[in-house]
């Protein structure tokens, strides 16, 4: 959710990937997205690896401990959040509303601007 958020706000270049991928995206995940205009039905969960992260700019990581690669060299940042699997619908758009809240103050943030 938090890299389709920042590709409908910034226009792109952010790259969704996780330490557990799952085979298709969780279905109450893309029922809440398509309420927010973005399709996500389509989408391929990846594997979140030394190599993929190696390539990025900035590392948002949703909560995945020890699991989430370590590269000294990438700026990182944690934003600890429940997984939306198995969760009710309400849940879920509890979950976007946060994680694109988070989103765009990240935008907005001279932090990012530094990036």
């Amino acid at each position: 959710m938090a890299a389709a958020f920042y590709n409908q706000i910034a226009g792109g270049g952010a790259t969704s990937a996780g330490t557990q991928p799952g085979t298709r995206v969780h279905p109450e995940v893309v029922e809440a997205m398509k309420e927010v205009g973005i399709d996500l039905s389509e989408a391929k969960p990846r594997l979140l690896t030394n190599e993929l992260a190696r390539d990025a700019h900035l590392l948002i990581t949703l909560g995945c401990g020890e699991a989430c690669p370590y590269l000294p060299e990438l700026k990182r940042m944690d934003w600890p959040m429940p997984d939306p699997k198995n969760k009710s619908l309400e849940e879920v758009r509890a979950i976007r509303d946060e994680i694109k809240r988070r989103v765009v103050l990240l935008i907005n943030s001279e932090q990012f601007k530094t990036v």
